[in-house]
């Protein structure tokens, strides 16, 4: 039976007002949100901080949140576990589905699918406001064929399922990053790294040496990140547009870095630039200009866009390179953000006068042993992931339109003929 999105839920129907008795909320905007993902909720105290002037939108599980700005850029979610007092910019078209006509999650997997944002971001175009925008009407105004209850149910629990999987993966990367920066800091700041008995170096009496970065183990080395790594920029690759009939590859920018994934919308080049400018998955890309940000891609294949490093060494393994560098990132950031400019960067002066530490020979390959496994670890893990995105994709469209049913009896999925 087909229903207007209207029809099975409120839109923006609960906003803050100034007899709610609130001592603090948690703030959610557009760009903190992202294909589902949480990535900052701010913690502001009434009375206290300053409230965002957007700050309107109050919020409850199963409400689902779609940024009416640049539909594209898929700022969307769905709120799967109470958050209290949590509000949302009213940047957000809120959702509030009636749980007697429509499951939450099978309306929210209907209105993430391609065809759907690409609708929206199809009607922004032709909006007068300064950006691309829609009005919450237009996803009010939608159509859905919905089939029962269970069904719904049933074909959400699948792409939730595999959504959820993803989740995982995407928290225990985060763990493992956490660890294997604390680890590395504890051996190559701390200098507690262990002894030939097995005890941390520096508190347990190792001997240190002067050096220009201060005391240091006895056999290390003082060094640069421009000199344990190379520095690739990419290409300026309107320049590299990808000729009628030619094969090509999607592009990697800050966007494409910043939000670990390839889509529909990123630009194209031609597949017959030089190899050197070819990202894969594993590669340690740093944004060395706008936003400042380093990253282990594993997003496909791509070619590097200007303004993105590819960062390698013929010497150590990334682990070294990618942590030293984020030991200076939050400098270079603080130098890109005192340029006179409107896109702060750094230039490769900034990377000679980083400093790093280079340990002997027998503390490196102990430390590999470890960090090394990590982050091979954390790139298996993102390379599962894409694989499990991609399966999801495939699966939307099909479950969505009936092309692949799932007979209630056993759950078992079958396609239609």
């Amino acid at each position: 039976m087909k229903y207007k999105i209207e029809e099975l839920c409120e839109i923006n129907s609960e906003n803050i007002s100034k007899s709610d008795d609130i001592k603090y909320i948690y703030y959610l905007d557009t760009s903190n949100l992202t294909r589902g993902t949480i990535n900052e909720i701010q913690k502001l105290i009434v009375g206290k901080d300053k409230l965002p002037s957007r700050a309107k939108r109050k919020v409850k599980v199963n409400d689902i949140l779609i940024s009416t700005v640049r539909p594209n850029q898929r700022h969307y979610g769905i709120i799967r576990k109470e958050i209290e007092n949590l509000i949302v910019s009213t940047g957000f078209a809120v959702l509030s589905p009636n749980l007697k006509k429509v499951n939450p999650e099978y309306l929210y997997w209907y209105l993430t699918q391609d065809s759907i944002v690409n609708y929206l971001q199809s009607i922004a175009e032709t909006s007068t406001s300064a950006y691309p925008s829609i009005k919450p009407s237009v996803i009010g105004g939608l159509e859905i064929d919905l089939p029962k209850l269970e069904e719904q149910k049933a074909i959400a629990n699948i792409l939730s399922t595999l959504d959820e999987k993803i989740e995982t993966n995407n928290q225990i990367n985060e763990k493992l990053e956490e660890m294997a920066q604390a680890l590395f800091k504890h051996w190559f700041v701390d200098f507690e790294f262990p002894n030939e008995n097995g005890e941390p170096y520096k508190s347990s009496g190792g001997e240190m040496v002067e050096s220009e970065l201060g005391m240091i183990p006895k056999g290390w080395e003082v060094s640069s990140l421009d000199k344990i790594a190379d520095y690739l920029n990419g290409l300026a690759m309107q320049k590299y547009r990808p000729k009628e009939d030619e094969l090509s590859l999607p592009v990697l920018k800050i966007k494409e870095l910043r939000n670990g994934e390839l889509d529909i919308n990123s630009d194209r080049c031609s597949a017959n630039i030089e190899d050197k400018y070819i990202i894969n998955d594993g590669d340690i890309i740093f944004s060395w200009s706008g936003t400042l940000m380093i990253g282990i891609w594993c997003g496909g294949k791509c070619g590097l866009n200007q303004h993105l490093f590819k960062v390698t060494s013929q010497k150590y393994n990334k682990w070294f390179y990618y942590f030293w560098i984020k030991r200076h990132l939050d400098r270079f950031i603080n130098i890109a953000n005192s340029k006179a400019t409107t896109m702060g960067h750094i230039k490769r002066k900034d990377l000679t006068d980083s400093k790093v530490l280079i340990p002997t020979s027998n503390v490196y390959e102990k430390a590999n042993e470890i960090l090394g496994t990590i982050i091979n670890d954390i790139i298996n893990l993102k390379i599962e992931s894409k694989k499990l995105k991609a399966v999801r994709d495939i699966l939307l469209p099909k479950l969505m339109s009936g092309e692949i049913r799932i007979p209630m009896e056993d759950g078992v999925l079958s396609e239609k003929n």
